[in-house]
């Protein structure tokens, strides 16, 4: 009896051994996973610098309250999943709204989207719910923030527009852009981070927008056209002169200076019908930043720029916001940029554009591509490889009229690698492609000129020189078979190998006077741009537009005027 009473006691004493270890054992394991889910909370906050203790609020907003709030608010999976996720990393905390009420950020950006209904002409973001409780919010403070499903509404109203409106005015169309023939590659761009900044403000600081500066530039015109829109627009020339000059008097002219004074290319208005000195300068800048020929002079091309309407040019600016939507928000420190319609080569070094030269670029036909490459060689007396395309609608008819035209044009015939005498193929047994290939040999003839710049693309585009020096002195210049020519290929040669020190000026010269083909590599590469811009703002600060020499912008505003109520 007694054994088996020490029996019972020490299995009793076992089992509480037993119970006292797996108690540690969980306190051990809860204290682990706290921990962990400290250190895991602690993981998703953003940015510390900007989700310091006080810049977060002391309301909370639950997963099921935002699940519920998708039920009644139209949202694509994409938004949803920024509104989940934004949450997440704030602990759930308020974005918008503290005790007190409003935080500067809403009214902030409620104002921001206020100024994008007005730039853009833009109804689609517009929410007479977020409307009538912000109104609330701001006129009431003190009952509507007792008013907790208000509250929670108007929170998750704002998040949601916010990411909305970002997707707007930041990425633009959602459509595919190499459907809209753009091959620049888009990155993704970080909402999460903006609405971070922009929630933490305190002092009504200025959050950076992820654009680049000259969708800034351009839309701080955008919104001085709309109040010139406001107030009538631009008076038009209606005169039955097809020119006018310097001394001249018309009635049109009063128009005319009218005109540019409200773009400001005019400073003062004499109010007069006479053609005067600073008239003809004032036109000057006028045909520049139109890209005429800059003579002074009213004639039928500068009258056709002055009578576009103010509608046709804020389509036009908006168009060319939505493509620098598309490009990076910085650039390179160093790179070439060429504007298709502007018919220029933009040459920046250290983010600053230090010259520019003229170019000829694709015929409407045979359109100039747009994307981004690496400017990886330079080749000086460089062999042309015809394209299949010209040999087979130019070379191969002009061949079969008379066999003596190849060895006229330098030309020369390959099988494989090897060269083969042209005289004996019979080319009338061809109709179509050929299973030869073509090249130019070099010389001062050959249609690339002396050298020639690669930057591999899929698109077998390049800069090159050409022996057709005259057509960059024409204002329209879309010539080209989709190459790119360029008006001072020694000097680009030159900046590009400024800081190589095994070439000079005499050693680039002394190569060009033969015929060798030399190659060169460029080391580091320099990114090239090429780009679609009919409106934009230069490094002046003026205002310029082009015409749509491809109807690329024509393409663009089915898109996105397609979607706003009041383009």
């Amino acid at each position: 009896m007694g054994v088996y009473c020490i029996s019972i006691v020490d299995k009793n004493a076992f089992r509480r051994q037993i119970i006292v270890i797996l108690t540690c054992l969980v306190l051990i394991i809860i204290g682990a996973s706290c921990n962990k889910e400290k250190r895991r909370r602690k993981a998703i906050l953003a940015d510390e610098s900007v989700y310091s203790s006080q810049n977060f609020t002391d309301l909370l907003i639950d997963s099921l309250t935002i699940k519920s709030f998708f039920q009644t608010f139209t949202a694509t999976d994409s938004i949803k999943s920024e509104i989940n996720e934004f949450y997440s990393r704030r602990n759930y905390q308020f974005a918008w709204l503290n005790k007190q009420g409003l935080t500067l950020s809403a009214t902030n950006f409620y104002s921001q989207l206020q100024s994008y209904s007005r730039d853009f002409a833009d109804n689609s973001l517009n929410n007479n719910q977020l409307d009538s409780l912000f109104m609330a919010a701001q006129t009431e403070e003190k009952l509507f923030i007792l008013q907790k499903k208000q509250v929670k509404q108007l929170e998750l109203l704002l998040t949601s527009t916010f990411f909305k409106y970002a997707q707007k005015n930041f990425s633009g169309t959602t459509k595919d852009p190499i459907d809209l023939e753009w091959f620049i590659p888009r990155k993704k761009k970080n909402y999460q981070t903006l609405l971070d900044s922009l929630v933490s403000l305190t002092k009504g600081e200025k959050v950076q927008e992820p654009v680049n500066q000259y969708y800034i530039l351009l839309k701080a015109k955008l919104r001085a056209y709309r109040e010139l829109q406001k107030k009538g627009g631009l008076p038009t020339i209606i005169t039955d002169k097809k020119l006018l000059v310097l001394g001249d008097s018309n009635t049109c002219l009063l128009n005319a200076k009218k005109h540019l004074v409200l773009t400001g290319d005019l400073k003062l208005n004499d109010n007069t019908i006479f053609f005067t000195d600073s008239l003809a300068k004032a036109v000057q800048r006028f045909q520049r930043r139109m890209g005429l020929v800059e003579n002074g002079k009213i004639n039928q091309a500068t009258i056709i720029e002055f009578n576009k309407p103010i509608d046709f040019r804020i389509k036009q600016i908006m168009v060319n916001m939505e493509r620098l939507r598309w490009i990076p928000v910085e650039m390179e420190n160093d790179y070439l940029l060429v504007n298709i319609p502007e018919f220029r080569l933009h040459i920046f070094q250290n983010s600053k554009q230090v010259w520019q030269m003229n170019v000829v670029v694709g015929k409407a036909a045979k359109k100039t591509s747009i994307f981004r490459g690496d400017l990886s060689k330079i080749v000086l007396n460089p062999y042309w490889g015809v394209p299949t395309s010209i040999v087979r609608d130019e070379i191969l008819p002009k061949l079969k009229r008379n066999p003596s035209y190849l060895a006229r044009n330098n030309m020369e015939v390959l099988s494989g690698n090897s060269v083969v005498n042209p005289a004996n193929i019979n080319w009338n047994a061809y109709s179509g492609n050929v299973p030869f290939s073509f090249r130019q040999k070099p010389g001062n003839h050959n249609s690339l000129g002396k050298i020639k710049f690669l930057f591999p693309n899929n698109f077998s585009i390049y800069l090159h020189d050409t022996p057709s020096k005259g057509l960059f002195n024409e204002s329209r210049r879309a010539f080209s078979h989709g190459c790119i020519r360029i008006s001072e290929p020694k000097k680009l040669a030159l900046y590009l190998l400024r800081k190589d020190t095994s070439w000079n000026d005499e050693k680039l010269e002394e190569i060009l006077k033969t015929d060798n083909e030399t190659v060169i590599k460029v080391n580091p590469t320099v990114a090239v741009y090429i780009a679609y811009f009919t409106a934009w703002v230069d490094n002046t600060g003026q205002l310029n537009f082009r015409n749509d020499i491809y109807n690329l912008d024509e393409k663009l505003s089915k898109e996105i005027f397609g979607e706003l109520q009041n383009p």
